[in-house]
């Protein structure tokens, strides 16, 4: 399913970002990502924030090209209630959304990461056919705003070792480079 073939430019009004805002202080205190070393508790909650601004741009590109949008959930749950469903639902089918910010990509490339530890492992990489959203939030720009790559299944992505080495063998990482080099996206 793909609706356009090259990235595409979604302002983020004010509401969805409260949204984002809100969803991430709530959750942050729910969770524990200990086994990706990551116990400080304000980059636990950008991480959340910056998930919720991608997911909210994708609603806001595919609802716009007229395509039916379930998501994103804004439900907190607790820890035994988590699950690692589909971040959205685009005309009934399961898409994952990634994002990284513009100011992580100019330090480490720009990358997407996927959880690959043996306490906790994205299921969406035992899923050939699944769709994935990459997402960069442009967020060295002064307007809220989020640049969206065409869907690609994972069977579609390149996936490699993180270059931050504390995250080998914790995630599996997708670096835009490669997806350009090899051909998945244009450049």
């Amino acid at each position: 399913m793909t609706t356009f073939h090259t990235p595409q430019i979604i302002s983020i009004p004010q509401d969805a970002k409260e949204r984002a805002l809100t969803f991430a202080d709530a959750v942050t205190r729910t969770v524990n990502y200990q086994d990706s070393n990551q116990q400080i508790q304000e980059k636990i909650r950008d991480d959340h924030f910056v998930s919720k601004i991608g997911e909210e741009a994708a609603r806001i590109l595919f609802q716009s090209r007229d395509c039916l949008v379930e998501g994103p959930d804004y439900g907190v749950y607790e820890a035994r209630r988590k699950s690692w469903a589909a971040d959205l639902k685009i005309n009934g089918l399961d898409v994952a959304v990634k994002t990284q910010r513009r100011s992580a990509a100019q330090r480490y490339g720009l990358s997407w990461t996927f959880q690959d530890a043996p306490q906790r492992r994205d299921p969406i990489l035992n899923q050939p056919e699944a769709w994935v959203c990459l997402v960069v939030y442009e967020d060295l720009k002064p307007e809220t705003e989020c640049l969206i790559y065409p869907l690609k299944k994972i069977k579609h992505l390149i996936f490699e070792a993180p270059r931050l080495a504390k995250l080998v063998g914790k995630k599996q990482a997708v670096y835009l480079e490669t997806l350009i080099k090899r051909g998945v996206f244009q450049a």
